[in-house]
Formats: C-alpha cells, sequence, structure tokens
C-alpha cells in the first residue's frame, strides 16, 4: 500500500504527517527541532532506504542540516557542521535555504544556502564542500539581498545530465553550468527586472521560485518578482506567460510530477501588502504550459483571506494522481489528493510555515 509523507517546516520546528492509500492523515507528536525554524527539507528516495534532510536554524546554536534514516522518528546531526563557509570567504552561515538531491547522481545532494553559495555534498547529505566557482562569480560583488534576505534558494539539477546545474538567487537572479559547477552564466533573457533603472539587466532579477516540467526537462516555470515566465530552452530565454493569473507577483511555483505542461502558482498582492491577490486563498494551475490559469477554490476558504504561502511553501508528492499541499503564514495547511481539483485542511494554528514537502516512501 502507498504510504506519502508530509513534512512541514515551521518558525518553530517540523511537523510529519504520514498517509497510507486513502486513509486518514496522521500527524507525528511534535514538533521534531522545537523552536528552530525549518526553512528547507528534502525527502531522499533515491536509495534503498528513504533520508530525510532538514535545515534547522537555532536561535541558540545556529544552522545545522540533520538527516533521518527512519522516515522522521530520530535524527542525527553531525559532529561537525555539515554546512560552514571556509574561513578565507569571510562570510559566516545565516541559514540552510534549499536541500536538493541530485536527479542523476544517486548520492549527490546539493544545498542552497544564506549568504547565497551552493554547496555540494557526496554522501546523501552528511558533509558537504563550497562549489566556490559560484561563490567566486565575477558578478557577486553586485548581487544584492532581497526582502528576505540574500538566499540561494532554488538547485535544479537535470536527470539527463549530472553536469547541468541550474541555481536562482534572490536578488541576482537564475545561473546555470553545463559542466558540474566548475563555470556559471547567467540566464535572465527576457526575465524583467521593473524594480531597477534598467528594468532588463543581464542579473539582478528578484526570482522567487524555479520549477522543471515533468515531461520536458527543457522547460522551466519561474515566478518572479513581479511576473511569471516560461522557458522552452533551459534557461537560455524566458517567456511572460502571466495574462489571465490575478497579480503576476507571488512566491512559490511548483510542476505537477508527472504531467508535463502542468504547474501551480500562488498569485500575492504586492508591493504594499503581501496577501493574497484580492484576498482570496486561490491555487491557479495551468495544463497547457501557461497559455491560460485556472483557479483552483474547492474546498478553501471563501471569505477573505491573509494566508500568504512563502516560495517553498508548496509542493506536490509523486503519487499518482499526484498530491498537491500547501501552508501559510496564518499556520493553515492545505492538502488535495485530486491534483488540485479540491482542497482540505489538515491543520490550523500552526507556527508561520516556511517550507512544505512530501512523497511517496513505500
Amino acid at each position: 500500500m502507498t504510504e506519502v509523507l508530509l513534512t512541514v517546516g515551521t518558525r518553530k520546528g517540523l511537523f510529519i504527517g504520514r498517509r497510507r492509500g486513502r486513509g486518514p492523515w496522521e500527524f507525528d507528536d511534535g514538533p521534531y527541532f522545537n523552536a528552530q525554524a525549518v526553512y528547507s527539507v528534502a525527502i531522499d528516495t533515491r536509495g534503498a532506504v528513504p533520508r530525510l534532510l532538514a535545515g534547522g536554524d537555532s536561535s541558540h546554536f545556529g544552522p545545522s542540516v540533520f538527516h533521518s534514516d527512519d522516515l522522521g522518528r530520530t535524527w542525527t546531526e553531525p559532529a561537525r557542521p555539515a554546512v560552514k563557509f571556509p574561513k578565507d570567504t569571510g562570510a559566516s552561515l545565516e541559514r540552510v535555504w534549499q536541500l536538493h538531491p541530485a536527479a542523476a547522481e544517486p548520492d549527490v545532494v546539493y544545498a542552497g544556502t544564506e549568504p547565497a553559495a551552493l554547496y555540494r555534498s557526496q554522501d546523501r547529505g552528511e558533509t558537504f564542500e563550497l562549489v566556490r566557482p559560484l561563490w567566486e562569480h565575477p558578478t557577486r560583488s553586485q548581487w544584492v539581498p532581497g526582502g528576505g534576505g540574500e538566499g540561494l534558494h532554488t538547485v535544479l539539477t537535470d536527470p539527463r545530465d549530472p553536469g547541468a546545474l541550474t541555481v536562482a538567487v534572490s536578488t541576482a537572479g537564475v545561473f546555470r553550468s553545463r559542466d558540474g559547477g566548475q563555470s556559471w552564466d547567467p540566464s535572465n533573457s527576457g526575465v524583467s527586472a521593473v524594480f531597477l533603472p534598467d528594468p532588463n539587466p543581464e542579473f539582478g532579477q528578484c526570482v522567487h521560485k524555479v520549477a522543471r516540467d515533468a515531461a520536458d526537462p527543457d522547460r522551466l516555470y519561474l515566478q518572479n518578482h513581479w511576473g511569471v515566465y516560461r522557458s522552452d530552452d533551459g534557461g537560455s530565454r524566458w517567456t511572460d506567460i502571466g495574462a489571465g493569473l490575478p497579480s503576476t507577483f507571488g512566491f512559490a511555483a511548483v510542476a505537477h510530477p508527472h504531467r508535463g505542461d502542468t504547474a501551480y502558482v500562488f498569485p500575492i498582492n504586492a508591493d504594499a501588502d503581501r496577501v493574497p491577490a484580492d484576498r482570496r486563498c486561490r491555487v491557479f494551475r495551468t495544463t497547457d504550459a501557461g497559455a491560460t490559469w485556472e483557479p483552483l477554490t474547492a474546498g478553501l476558504p471563501e471569505g477573505d483571506h491573509y494566508g500568504t504561502v512563502l516560495r517553498d511553501a508548496m509542493c506536490a508528492d509523486d503519487a499518482d494522481p499526484a498530491g498537491v499541499y500547501f501552508g501559510n503564514r496564518n499556520g493553515e495547511l492545505y492538502a488535495s489528493d485530486d491534483e488540485g481539483d479540491s482542497w482540505r485542511q489538515l491543520a490550523s494554528h500552526l507556527p508561520d510555515v516556511l517550507c512544505v514537502r512530501a512523497a511517496v516512501v513505500g
């Protein structure tokens, strides 16, 4: 019987839910990492035993990366920090924004951090090394923090090519490598930066999230600070696909795990209030690669709503049909087991939801 694991990172710990088949969701007594902000979670199902990774951030002890090999029931913290800036960089780790198991390399995990940097692990996330060519990129001196800090918040790997890497940084934009991280090029052509004197710079865009299409690995979806875009060539060129949305501002972008041309966003008002567009709790879905969008509202709150969904607080599992999930800054958690057609609330009054990840684990 299929078992789905749902992880919810919040401002004050990690909550874990489990569901077998079409049975009820059961949540562990929690949270794990009590009083720690959990900005990143990965569910690595590539090995014989699934591994969970969590980026915790303690106000007393600082940030760390934990791992679990029993689906989150117990956790291990390395004796030495898994992610640490070398002394010669003059930087110190603020938090781990992203944990990403590589698509084409079984033991490789990438971490994205603040300050914006990329780290690579070859032991499933127990130790990491700084990817120096990106850290030393000639444009770095001109990167500036976004409203949430200078974070490398998106890492995408290509299932066809372990040397192909795509990352996104707020507010430096998208960067790509074709040689395993040895060299990097800005990849923001067509993405507007309306807040800059030159709205079409080579880099400096405030990219909020990038997702890869399930059927066509060269097709990417990008949620920007004002603007929703699609690329059909792996990020070389971007096309605006925001027509039909109530706002082109938002944080999250999620691709369907199986169906091509299908993606989800959660539009938000900006820049003044940062609440759901038109104060309505709505996920929008495209099934034609952004040519059209439809609101998904069945089962969601109908009145005025103020729950903002952050960049990693929406996800899909890899079940069939796919489950889709999101949490918000109101501490509400919603789930759909029919690919967004209908929703139900799984939890309320949680701490501020920072990230949501789900996967089939059995």
